[in-house]
C-alpha cells in the first residue's frame, strides 16, 4: 500500500536522470576512489564564492544577538535589498527596473513556482523549446498546467515558426532558458524579435496576453564576447527569473528573484499576485541571510575565466575523441551527439569507463548526452582516455 499520491509515485518511479547518475557516481567513488571517477553529471558550481561572502557572514554573526536580526520581513523581501538589486538588474537588462518591479525568491525555482501559481489556471499550457531543464515539467504541473515542448533548430537556436504553431487557446506562457541548460546555446536576438512579433500578433486575438518567462541564472557566463539579449526590451509581457546559485556559487543558499518588464501593462497586479503566491506556497520570503549576502556581493561574481579554460579543455577532449557537438556560447554544459544514437546505452558505456554523463532523454532530447564542466581541469583531462574508449568500444 502506497502512502503517496499517484502523481508523485509515478514521478519517483521515473526518477531524475541527473540525480540517478550523481548518486551512482557517489557509489563508484567509494569503490574506485574520488580521483578515478570522472563525474560530469551535476551542475553544482565548484568555484569558491567571492571573499565578500565570508566577510558578510562574519558581520551577520556579530549581529546575531540583535532582536529580529533574522526575523520576518515583507513577503517580497527587504525593500532596501530589492532597490539595490533592481539597480543591477536595470543595468543588465538595459531597462528601468525598480524595486517595485522585483520580488526576492527562494532561488530561481521558487520564483518560477510563485509565478506559475499566480498566472496558471487548471489546464493552461506553457510552451518550452526542447531540450529543456527537466524540472520545468514538474514546476508547471505543480500548478495545474501542462508543459508543451517544441524542438529547436539543429544548432539548438529557437524554431520560431514551430513555437508559434504550438500556441493554442490554452497557452498562457512561453518559457525560455538562455544561456541554456543543457546545450549552452544563447538564443539570438533575431529569433527573440521574431518570437515577440508573433506573440504580439497572437495577443491581439486574446483576452489575456501570453507571458514570456526568461529563466536566466547563467546570464553572467558567456564566452567569446557573446551577448545575452534583453528580452525585457523586446517584449512588454516579459518576466525574468534568475538566481545567484551560479555567479556567486550560492546554490545551497537559495536566493533568486522575479523581475517584471517595467513597461508591462498591469504589472502591479501581476507583482501583487506573485508576492501573494510566494507567501501561500510556504516560501513566505527569501532567506534573510541570503538577502544580506546578496546586498553585500552585488556587482561581484566568481572568476568566470576558469570556466572558459575548462570549456576549451573539454572541447579539445571531445574533439580529439571524435564526438560531434555544438560549442556552448554560455553556461557550463556540453550537449554532444551520442555515438550510435542511443543516448542511454552510450551513457552506460561511458559509465564502464568511470565517466559519468546524463542521457539527453532526461532533457527531452534522446540521441544526445549532457556533460557539465563545473569540475576541475584535472577531471576533464583525466576522462580523456575514457571518452576515447567509449566511442570505439
Amino acid at each position: 500500500m502506497s502512502l503517496l499520491s499517484s502523481e508523485i509515485s509515478e514521478a519517483l518511479g521515473k526518477g531524475s536522470w541527473i540525480r540517478r547518475i550523481f548518486e551512482q557516481g557517489a557509489e563508484m567513488k567509494k569503490i574506485y576512489g574520488e580521483d578515478n571517477v570522472y563525474d560530469f553529471s551535476l551542475g553544482n558550481p565548484d568555484l569558491p564564492s567571492p571573499g565578500v561572502v565570508g566577510e558578510c557572514l562574519a558581520e551577520l554573526a556579530a549581529r546575531a544577538t540583535e532582536p529580529f536580526a533574522f526575523g520576518y520581513m515583507p513577503n517580497a523581501g527587504y525593500p532596501h535589498v530589492r532597490e539595490a538589486l533592481a539597480a543591477q538588474v536595470a543595468q543588465e537588462q538595459e531597462a528601468p527596473v525598480t524595486g517595485a518591479d522585483l520580488l526576492l525568491s527562494c532561488g530561481a525555482a521558487g520564483g518560477i513556482n510563485a509565478f506559475f501559481r499566480a498566472v496558471l489556471t487548471q489546464g493552461d499550457e506553457v510552451i518550452c523549446p526542447r531540450p529543456y531543464f527537466v524540472e520545468y515539467g514538474f514546476y508547471v504541473g505543480n500548478h495545474g498546467g501542462k508543459l508543451v515542448t517544441v524542438p529547436t533548430q539543429p544548432d539548438f537556436d529557437l524554431d520560431v515558426p514551430a513555437l508559434l504553431a504550438a500556441i493554442t487557446p490554452r497557452t498562457r506562457v512561453v518559457l525560455l532558458n538562455s544561456p541554456n541548460n543543457p546545450t549552452g546555446v544563447i538564443y539570438s536576438e533575431k529569433t527573440i524579435w521574431a518570437l515577440a512579433h508573433g506573440l504580439t500578433a497572437e495577443n491581439a486575438k486574446r483576452e489575456k496576453p501570453i507571458l514570456l518567462l526568461a529563466d536566466e541564472p547563467y546570464r553572467f557566463l558567456t564566452y567569446d564576447g557573446a551577448r545575452v539579449p534583453s528580452i525585457m526590451n523586446i517584449y512588454a509581457y516579459t518576466v525574468v527569473v534568475s538566481s545567484f546559485s551560479k555567479n556567486l556559487s550560492l546554490a545551497g543558499e537559495r536566493i533568486g528573484y522575479v523581475a517584471l518588464a517595467p513597461q508591462m501593462p498591469g504589472k502591479e497586479e501581476l507583482m501583487a499576485g506573485v508576492v501573494f503566491a510566494n507567501r501561500i506556497l510556504g516560501y513566505v520570503n527569501a532567506p534573510a541571510i541570503g538577502q544580506a549576502i546578496l546586498l553585500k556581493a552585488l556587482g561581484q561574481q566568481v572568476d568566470a575565466s576558469v570556466y572558459a579554460e575548462r570549456r576549451d579543455a573539454m572541447a579539445k577532449v571531445l574533439s580529439d575523441a571524435g564526438y560531434e557537438f555544438v560549442m556552448p556560447a554560455g553556461a557550463f554544459y556540453f550537449f554532444p551527439k551520442a555515438p550510435g544514437g542511443d543516448d542511454v546505452a552510450f551513457v552506460e558505456k561511458l559509465c564502464k569507463e568511470r565517466v559519468l554523463a546524463v542521457p539527453g532523454s532526461g532533457f527531452g532530447m534522446p540521441g544526445h548526452f549532457r556533460l557539465t564542466f563545473c569540475v576541475g581541469t584535472k577531471v576533464i583531462l583525466g576522462a580523456a582516455e575514457g571518452f576515447k574508449k567509449a566511442i570505439v568500444g
